[in-house]
């Protein structure tokens, strides 16, 4: 900032001059005193230089009857997990008010390693939200799986000082962590004194007070009342998610009280366009907590100050002078409906959309599976006894189920009657070609298959079938589709999204995403698909960080044992 820039600041703060902006006619929210005040409010450039006075400005604008908070914070997610590109999601998500989103892009380092990460730093500095980076600190999440790209400590620290890095994203490897792994140890070393986000579900007692010992700051996967006020007394901050899949806001809203708040944040985690076209984004966490009972000045000082102190984001999360000029407009505190959005002083438009630079995708062409077939699929052994991973809807942890499934000639079949299908994860980065299979229970499919790219963290196509020939047709499939997800029933695909960027974004606006999500739902529930959100909860039960039982292409994985099963 030049020195001309700082004085027009001053001077237009102190009423000398006409602000640039003013926004005249609503109400502001005092999230130091929970008022709602009328004020006008005066900005000068990216920057907010007046509130709770009269100004004057060279544009302004009538908000009567509008209340003004601050814009929304995100404070953890994963771009790719929207199925579109940062320039989609910018487009898809700042109209709801969420002006700064904190992401960690390790879904596409774990396909192309640094290429990904550099694409997201290059393509924030042309959004109208502020995107900022936490570098990927699990590529891969485990030694138990396989990926396209392996990132030590060496290879992210040069970009810790990156002005739209914050620190260290998520630490999953938290049984690493623990046993003092060397890896772990040497980047959480690196990164010493820096945000370090935190990744440790149902980890509780002495274990999680050696985590947080470690650096770790934040911990997003607090799935209960007690887990999250034993984490919130260690010191965490507690950021409540509320995805696609993972839907925590109903159990963790007790925690919202005023006197928590500052210590409490909101986060998405993994939200498609389609719930957020039916449900909305931050603005839907909001309005759900306060109808679950939350004080609404906790709920505002969660979404936005508190956010903003959580990860030393100073200059924003309050409308106050020296703040930038993040604002959101609303009709009302418990609707949270969202009429306008200024973000960094510009109004968000159609026009502010089309006038970004956009730059070229990377990863194209990633995935390099070997064609299947049939039998491929089919389960050997002789033990009767067999482990199966329960789905829990809502849920990213699973159960560990032990089921009878007796061979038939020398095969584990699927057994729709009880709802017993296969899961099976190929190697699609073009290493080894790793095939494994096992059991799984909550899908309710009756029939075919259904596939995908988006497999976390490692992407490699997984695929649940109750017929064999079906599950190698959507495999194939996705190869030549550059990835994405697939519907196929007696041998024809019934609904298809490509994702040709690493095989987890679209190409396509998000609102063409939002249809194919639509179509794609309605094939996989013609299969007798009874979960809300099938995709995404098939690529979590890859994650070999989340308990209990979960599979890779190394096969079953006992999360709980931290072990790959015999």
């Amino acid at each position: 900032m030049t020195q001309a820039q700082l004085a027009a600041r001053i001077e237009q703060g102190r009423g000398e001059v006409p602000a640039d902006l003013v926004l005249r006619g609503a109400r502001v929210l005092d999230l130091i005193t929970g008022d709602l005040v009328d004020s006008d409010v005066a900005i000068c450039g990216d920057t907010i230089v007046g509130v709770f006075g009269s100004y004057t400005g060279r544009r302004e604008l009538d908000f009567t009857g509008k209340i003004l908070v601050p814009g929304f914070i995100d404070t953890h997610l994963h771009v790719e997990s929207s199925l579109v590109t940062p320039f989609e999601f910018d487009r898809c998500v700042t109209p709801h008010g969420v002006t700064t989103a904190i992401c960690d892009p390790h879904e596409i380092a774990n396909v192309c390693g640094l290429t990904g990460i550099r694409y997201f730093l290059e393509a924030s500095a042309h959004l109208l939200m502020d995107l900022r980076v936490n570098l990927s600190s699990c590529v891969p999440s485990t030694h138990m799986e396989t990926t396209g790209a392996r990132l030590e400590a060496a290879d992210i620290a040069p970009l810790m000082d990156h002005p739209r890095v914050i620190g260290l994203a998520e630490f999953m490897n938290y049984p690493g962590v623990l046993a003092r792994d060397p890896g772990c140890m040497a980047k959480l070393a690196a990164f010493e004194g820096r945000h370090i986000d935190g990744h440790a579900p149902l980890l509780r007692g002495n274990d999680l007070n050696g985590y947080i010992a470690a650096g770790i700051r934040t911990e997003h996967e607090a799935t209960s009342y007690d887990e999250g006020l034993e984490k919130l007394r260690k010191g965490m901050r507690v950021l409540i998610r509320e995805g696609s899949v993972s839907k925590d806001l109903h159990a963790l809203a007790g925690l919202l009280t005023e006197r928590q708040a500052p210590y409490l944040c909101f986060c998405t985690d993994d939200r498609n366009p389609l719930d957020i076209g039916e449900h909305g984004h931050l603005d839907y966490i909001i309005r759900t907590a306060i109808s679950l009972g939350a004080p609404p000045l906790a709920v505002y000082r969660a979404a936005s100050l508190s956010a903003a102190e959580a990860f030393g984001l100073k200059d924003r999360g309050l409308i106050a002078p020296g703040k930038r000029a993040d604002i959101a407009v609303i009709d009302g505190l418990e609707s949270c409906r969202v009429s306008a959005v200024l973000a960094a002083g510009r109004l968000v438009s159609k026009a502010a959309f089309a006038a970004r630079t956009e730059i070229a995708p990377v990863a194209r062409h990633s995935v390099k599976a070997p064609k299947v077939e049939g039998p491929q699929f089919r389960t050997g052994g002789n033990r009767v006894e067999t482990s199966v991973i329960g789905v829990i809807p809502g849920k990213i942890i699973t159960q560990h189920l032990t089921f009878d499934i007796p061979p038939v000639d020398g095969d584990k079949r699927p057994d729709v009657s009880r709802d017993l299908v296969k899961i099976a994860v190929l190697e699609r980065h073009g290493v080894n070609g790793n095939l494994a299979t096992g059991f799984v229970t909550g899908f309710g499919l009756a029939r075919g298959a259904i596939a995908s790219t988006v497999c976390h963290d490692h992407h490699n196509i997984a695929v649940v079938g109750a017929d064999y020939d079906d599950m190698a047709l959507a495999a194939n499939r996705l190869g030549e589709i550059e990835g994405g997800f697939v519907v196929v029933e007696g041998g024809r695909v019934l609904a298809e999204i490509a994702l040709p960027v690493a095989g987890l974004m679209s190409l396509r606006s998000f609102e063409e995403v939002r249809a194919d999500l639509v179509r794609l739902r309605a094939a996989a529930a013609s299969l007798g698909v009874t979960l809300e959100e099938p995709f995404l909860q098939l690529a979590f039960l890859c994650l070999p960080v989340i308990p209990h039982l979960k599979i890779t292409d190394h096969g079953m994985v006992d999360v709980d044992r931290f072990e790959v099963m015999p």
